[in-house]
This record gives C-alpha cells, sequence and structure tokens, in this order.
C-alpha cells in the first residue's frame, strides 16, 4: 500500500498569515486544524517513508534518525529546504538527499550538508528506485529548478506537482501518455480571477483536471486569499482542497 500524508499545505506565508487581523486568521490562530504549514509531505510505503520537501522547522522532533528512506525536495527556495539547516548538524547516520540540478542550493546548504547526504541531482522524466517504488521526476514551471514528481507502487500512481505554474509542454505529453492516475496533488496557490505568479490559479488547476482526468485531485499551496475563498465557496466534483494532516491513499477514498 501507498499513503501520502500532506504535513503542511501551505504557500510561503502561511496560516495564520502574519499581521493580517481577518477572521479567518484569527480562527486559524485559535484552532491548530485552521492552519496551513509550509507544504511538504510524507510518502510511505512497505514499511518505508520519504519525506517530501524540508520546510518544516520540527523535523528533528517528527523524525528520529533512521526512520526516512531520504528526502525529496522539489526545490530550493526557503519555504521548501528551511528546516535543513537546523537539521544538518545533527550526529545521525548521512540521510540521502535527492533534488534538480539547481547548483546555487540556497544559502550554504550544499557547501556545508552536514549529514545530509545530497545524491547526483534528478532529471525530468529518467525513472528512479527507491525499492519497489518508482519515482519520475518531471519539470516544472517555477522561478527555479523545480521537479514535480510521480510515484508508481505496482499498478497505483501518484503524482506531486509543486510549485509550478501550468506545466511544461514536455511535462504534460509525459503525463497524458500515462494510464489514469490514482491521484494528483497539485499546486493552486491563487483563487479565481487572480493574476497567476509562480503559482498556479484555480482556473488552471481546473483545466488541468479536465485534461489529465485523475481519480482524485488534491489542491496544495495555499495561499491565504484562496484559503478564504475556499471558505465560501465549493469546488467541483473530483477536486478536493488539501488541509494539513490530511491523508491520500490511492487504493482508496481520501480521508
Amino acid at each position: 500500500m501507498m499513503r501520502l500524508t500532506l504535513l503542511g499545505t501551505g504557500a510561503a506565508g502561511g496560516m495564520p498569515l502574519y499581521g493580517c487581523d481577518c477572521h479567518y486568521c484569527a480562527r486559524a490562530e485559535h484552532d491548530p486544524a485552521l492552519s496551513r504549514a509550509p507544504c511538504s509531505a510524507l510518502l510511505e510505503w512497505q514499511g518505508k517513508r520519504l519525506l517530501i520537501d524540508g520546510g518544516l522547522m520540527d523535523l528533528h522532533r517528527r523524525f528520529v534518525p533512521g526512520s526516512l528512506e531520504g528526502i525529496l525536495l522539489t526545490h530550493f527556495h526557503v519555504d521548501h529546504v528551511q528546516g535543513l539547516f537546523h537539521l544538518r548538524w545533527g550526529r545521525s547516520a548521512p540521510i540521502p538527499v535527492w533534488c534538480p540540478n539547481d547548483s546555487s542550493g540556497c544559502a550554504d546548504l550544499l557547501k556545508h550538508p552536514g549529514c545530509l547526504d545530497f545524491q547526483p541531482p534528478l532529471q525530468h522524466g529518467q525513472e528512479w528506485q527507491l525499492g519497489e517504488l518508482s519515482i519520475t521526476p518531471l519539470d516544472l514551471v517555477h522561478s527555479r529548478p523545480t521537479l514535480g514528481y510521480v510515484f508508481r507502487l505496482g499498478e497505483r500512481r501518484l503524482a506531486y506537482l509543486t510549485d509550478t505554474l501550468g506545466l511544461p509542454e514536455h511535462s504534460s505529453r509525459w503525463l497524458h501518455a500515462q494510464p489514469t492516475l490514482d491521484a494528483v496533488v497539485v499546486d493552486c496557490s491563487f483563487p479565481p480571477g487572480s493574476q497567476g505568479r509562480n503559482h498556479n490559479t484555480l482556473e488552471q488547476v481546473l483545466e488541468l483536471h479536465d485534461s489529465l482526468r485523475p481519480k482524485q485531485m488534491i489542491l496544495t499551496h495555499i495561499g491565504h486569499d484562496f484559503h478564504v475563498w475556499l471558505q465560501q465557496h465549493t469546488l467541483p466534483n473530483g477536486v478536493t482542497a488539501g488541509w494539513d494532516n490530511m491523508v491520500i491513499k490511492p487504493e482508496k477514498e481520501t480521508v
């Protein structure tokens, strides 16, 4: 069985948004279930665990040494790697880290990785194996080199696509050539009518949904204004707004 837990579903500013006194931020301040941490996830299969992105600041408490197969990075923006700066000073055995080809990294993380063991950069479309799990990186559209990932275990397929503004043509072609995806987790940072910048608006995500027709589509990297919009509107059938600690099981309905 393969399952994905969304550890964080927020855009860089998160929820509640610093300095905002709106009703929704006030609610999120007092109810952790309504807050949104930095966008990240945990993939589990056959007793193994893979962390996707390292933006959470308590990684050293969440994951004891030896509990992860490694860390898979979508890109090197701070909100996706900030937790690694603390983790690297640990005294654990080396932790494999897979990432896009971005030699500038983030600050001095690549130069002084500590216990983080950065592997050769991943390339678009080059499938690789982590035990029984197959992982295919796909180029995304962002302000620095960024990869989404399609995970396959047996006949089950799950795509994790953040951060991105639409999809490159070659990534779109690759996805359309595959069997129907059981689940797609996709960046949707802005509400309808917005001008997307480095991230999708809802209109763009709905176009992708209509094109790919996955069994489930779950939205992540949700910004403040889109979070507010979601409290007041209903999404179309087959599209769900993710929330922190949401569990996605490709074999079953989302729980």
